[in-house]
């Protein structure tokens, strides 16, 4: 845990702090139970964030459920953080309800924001100047003999400091005073520009020179990482966020953008040596707790962050990877990718072939074969970007390099629909494997789920792995509306298995037939994956 809270403001060591359990859970549509803040918390333990803010102790019942398990946490490297507002106008500290239930959640640290914006003091708050003031005394000079370390968040400091520079200057120096170990400039209403954030912070420098500042800061104008990052290089060694960015309106700061920068591009000393390397994990991880679908656009932990589509950029990086890349994907736990889609070169496929030693180079002959399939399809509607199983399955069969798991032999799909009476399907699959023909019925919800029960139910009895493969996305889009009915339509399914997913793709007038194409490459490809991974198992 961070102890040298004498901090001084010259060094190199930036200290973060995440607020992901609190700032980014009132994002819309986000919401945390108790059970994930706890995962969440020890995750961010784990990866090594020196603070965790858990939320807002006495807020609602969820959150009190959480600080009452959390206190049984032995966290290693995170220091817990309780939040709340300091006093109320005209209350006495030790009787106000939210000052006992800081005190009550147990935490080594407690947050508290004060106004620093006069109007918000006026309009907000409804009371003077200079009861506010006190209100930011007291409270942290209570906390400060009871817990041992108090931060002051100057809500609104930026805003604050355009209207009134003199008292925003004055929140911070009582705050100080108090006994505040940060004192932490939050750009609430995420406007601030940078420039404007840099002449602020000077002055504060200035006035509060041997204050120990932080710096939070919204996305609203899509400044939030720029901003941070220019805090940080003008003294501040405390840096709040949220892992994806997520936060109210816009979102926050995103750490996992933050936190690259300040080790890799600024050499600040964040976090453990290693620590950075799980970057990627983690971003995915609360993205699944917060039951979002993961940015392939995120900066350093995105999907696209290493992904290079233009024949042109794929044959630069075969020479050498600093041509289109400003880091290793490996520092953050990311992987570079090569897509291959109608701007695919050879130099794509080459890179392909390396990547899955199927000993191939771009002048053979099958690679041209191959990437003129590839123009082709993607003409017709596909899109092999967005599915890689499928573009894999193709190019392995296409030099041999595909055991094959069955064969295709055809299938018949029904669907019956009668007033009053919920519509049912019924689907007829047959597929060979090896010398065997597998002829099964089965229904389901629709004629996708029916075909989907039908093929597991010939193929399970011969390879039992297909039980662990699930389908957990599905989509169709249609592709030219000017036919109508008789269009072309693209569908992708996204499985997974315990070691991972992967999507596939199908086109066709026929939506039944394109819904057939992703779903037998779906099962193939898991079944090749797993084929993989016995091979590998077997060989060490």
């Amino acid at each position: 845990m961070p102890s040298d809270l004498g901090l001084n403001v010259g060094s190199d060591r930036v200290y973060v702090y995440d607020t992901t359990l609190r700032d980014g859970a009132q994002q819309a549509a986000i919401t945390f139970s108790a059970k994930d803040k706890i995962r969440i918390l020890e995750r961010f333990d784990e990866f090594g964030m020196d603070y965790v803010e858990g939320g807002w102790p006495g807020s609602n019942p969820k959150d009190l459920e959480f600080f009452r398990q959390a206190k049984r946490l032995q966290l290693r490297n995170a220091r817990h953080v309780a939040f709340g507002s300091t006093r109320r106008p005209g209350a006495q500290v030790a009787e106000d309800k939210n000052i006992k239930c800081l005190l009550e959640a147990g935490t080594p640290v407690v947050t508290v924001f004060g106004k620093t914006w006069d109007l918000h003091v006026r309009e907000a708050l409804g009371c003077s100047l200079e009861e506010n003031l006190a209100m930011i005394g007291d409270t942290i000079s209570y906390l400060k003999e009871r817990v041992g370390e108090v931060l002051f968040d100057a809500e609104h400091f930026f805003d604050g400091y355009k209207a009134n520079p003199d008292y925003a200057i004055k929140t911070l120096q009582v705050a100080s005073e108090a006994g505040a170990h940060w004192l932490v400039l939050c750009d609430t209403n995420g406007g601030a520009l940078t420039h404007e954030l840099s002449e602020i912070l000077i002055s504060v420098r200035e006035a509060l020179p041997a204050a120990r500042l932080g710096i939070h800061t919204h996305d609203d104008a899509g400044l939030a990482v720029a901003n941070a990052l220019e805090a940080v290089r003008l003294g501040a060694r405390q840096v709040q966020g949220t892992v994806n960015g997520y936060g109210e309106r816009c979102g926050n700061a995103n750490l996992c953008t933050v936190i690259p920068a300040l080790k890799l591009k600024m050499g600040y000393r964040c976090l453990t040596e290693d620590g950075l390397t799980g970057l990627t994990s983690l971003s995915h991880f609360v993205s699944e707790m917060a039951n979002k679908s993961h940015n392939p656009s995120y900066p350093y932990v995105g999907a696209n962050a290493f992904a290079h589509k233009g024949g042109v950029h794929v044959s630069a990086i075969l020479k050498n990877r600093q041509t289109y890349e400003h880091v290793e994907p490996e520092e953050v736990g990311n992987a570079r990718r090569v897509i291959v889609s109608e701007l695919a070169g050879r130099s794509n496929l080459e890179y392909l072939f390396q990547e899955r030693s199927l000993g191939l180079k771009r002048d053979d002959p099958e690679v041209k074969e191959l990437l003129d399939q590839i123009k082709e399809m993607e003409n017709q509607g596909y899109h092999f970007e967005a599915a890689e199983a499928s573009f894999e399955l193709m190019a392995l069969k296409a030099v041999g390099a595909f055991p094959g798991f069955f064969t295709f032999e055809g299938f018949r799909v029904g669907v019956e629909k009668r007033p009053g009476v919920t519509s049912s399907a019924e689907a007829t699959v047959k597929v060979r494997v090896g010398e065997r023909l597998l002829h099964t019925a089965a229904e389901g919800d629709g004629p996708v789920n029916a075909l989907d029960i039908a093929l597991r139910k010939a193929l399970e009895g011969v390879y039992p792995a297909l039980r662990k493969i699930k389908l957990v996305d599905y989509k169709v889009r249609v592709l030219d509306g000017k036919d109508g009915t008789a269009t072309k339509v693209r569908v992708l399914i996204e499985s997974r298995d315990e070691t991972g997913s992967w999507s596939t793709i199908g086109v066709s007038e026929n939506i039944i037939e394109a819904s057939w194409q992703a779903l037998a490459d779906s099962l193939e490809y898991g079944l090749w994956r797993r084929y993989q991974l016995e091979s590998q198992q077997k060989s060490s």
